[in-house]
């Protein structure tokens, strides 16, 4: 299976949006063509109270859909 995802691209093109409460998660990229695979991981950059600006990192995505939901 292709990643069609495997592209870093800015915020303000991000792939997916996923939000819980004042968290956002933006998906710059994803490392693998299969989110469902253990310890799959997204380029995001997440925006949070404590960081209203946001910070870019990997973020697992069984952390993000375990609480989150999908906005865009």
């Amino acid at each position: 299976m292709k990643n069609l995802c495997a592209k870093t691209v800015k915020p303000e093109n991000a792939y997916e949006i996923w939000q819980c409460g004042q968290w956002k998660w933006y998906v710059l990229k994803k490392w693998q063509a299969d989110d469902n695979k253990p310890f799959g991981r997204w380029f995001c950059l997440v925006k949070s109270p404590m960081v209203p600006q946001g910070e870019y990192g990997d973020v697992y995505v069984d952390e993000i859909k375990s609480c989150a939901i999908k906005i865009k």
